[in-house]
């Protein structure tokens, strides 16, 4: 992928920001038509069913698996030189902010992606959540809470002073992550086939995890010509809406993937709820739930920061590169959240649904 006439004609900087928008418009239509949201997967797995939330997480995440292990074998990407397996990463902030972020998730009603997604339809409540996830992001990150959060995070880091890469670590070819990726996406079609969910839900299931190799592949080419160091990554939500936020507040900001990434979800994603009749103005039904929400959203704003990413950042995207503090989060999100489903109800309500 020859990215060298895109850098001339509008420079570096900006030419990250428009693969970032390219990114997220494809995310956000895709997340909204097929309904991808691990919370959702984790309340109905907690509440003892198998149904449509978790064939289509399983497929998102089998897919995004499936095209970024092949897009490696096909020399478009290098995993090693992401910054995400580049660094070492944290066990403690993998296990703690997993479970906050699960909780957070749970209480907030939808992780961080899945707030920007509803946001853009006209979802009220998403809105006030996710700018309290962004501003506790930011804090997390270079503010109030950055002490507490580097301090758990030290506390048990990866050797060598890089990521685990667990494909290497258990001496499994590359194929096999393509293997793997291939066995989860059949399984996920059972389930759809048992739950009689449609071809098109699909399709969009599977463009998620085609957004987030999307992302990898674009950045990767980017470096490959940029003159100065360009950041391989993909879709994620904690440090990218927290890098927005302060976009807009900072006159000295400059632009990069993550600021056009977020803005591109939200257009994608409401131009998706448009077409498809789908935009309403939502509101708190009340205070309790307001409450709850908030505080999920400010645990997931901390827990997403510690844990090195979102449920996608994390979940599909470093789940995709198999880093093992990915693969971790991930764990604990689940575990997390399923805890948080069981003690407040959300599980039995979803079962008995």
């Amino acid at each position: 992928m020859d990215l060298v006439p895109l850098v001339e004609r509008i420079g570096e900087a900006p030419a990250a920001a428009l693969l970032g928008l390219l990114t997220g418009v494809v995310f956000g239509v895709a997340a909204q038509r097929s309904r991808f949201c691990l919370r959702a997967a984790t309340v109905e797995f907690a509440g003892g069913r198998l149904g449509d939330k978790v064939a289509v997480w399983l497929l998102t995440f089998s897919t995004a698996v499936v095209w970024v292990q092949a897009a490696q074998m096909l020399g478009l990407m290098e995993s090693a030189d992401a910054r995400m397996m580049a660094v070492p990463g944290s066990w403690s902030g993998a296990i703690l902010g997993g479970l906050m972020f699960g909780c957070g998730m749970v209480l907030a009603r939808g992780c961080s992606g899945r707030l920007l997604v509803l946001a853009a339809t006209g979802n009220l409540r998403s809105v006030v959540s996710g700018l309290i996830f962004a501003v506790v992001a930011q804090m997390s990150l270079s503010g109030l809470l950055s002490p507490a959060r580097d301090w758990l995070a030290r506390q048990w880091i990866t050797g060598g002073g890089r990521n685990l890469d667990l494909l290497a670590a258990l001496g499994i070819p590359q194929a096999g992550g393509v293997i793997l990726g291939l066995a989860t996406a059949a399984l996920a079609l059972v389930l759809a086939r048992r739950n009689r969910i449609g071809a098109a839900r699909l399709v969009f299931a599977s463009g998620v995890g085609f957004a987030v190799a999307l992302g990898w592949v674009l950045t990767y080419a980017l470096s490959q010509v940029a003159f100065d160091p360009v950041q391989i990554e993909s879709a994620t939500f904690t440090g990218p809406s927290a890098h927005t936020l302060m976009f807009f507040l900072d006159r000295g900001a400059v632009l990069e993937f993550d600021i056009g990434l977020v803005p591109g979800v939200f257009i994608g994603a409401m131009l998706a709820a448009a077409f498809a009749g789908e935009m309403k103005l939502q509101a708190f039904d009340d205070a309790a739930t307001m409450r709850k929400a908030m505080t999920g959203a400010a645990l997931m704003g901390f827990g997403g920061m510690l844990a090195g990413g979102c449920a996608i950042g994390a979940g599909v995207t470093g789940g995709s590169i198999f880093a093992g503090t990915a693969w971790a989060a991930l764990f604990f999100m689940w575990i997390g959240a399923m805890a948080t489903s069981i003690l407040t109800g959300a599980a039995a309500e979803t079962a008995t649904a």
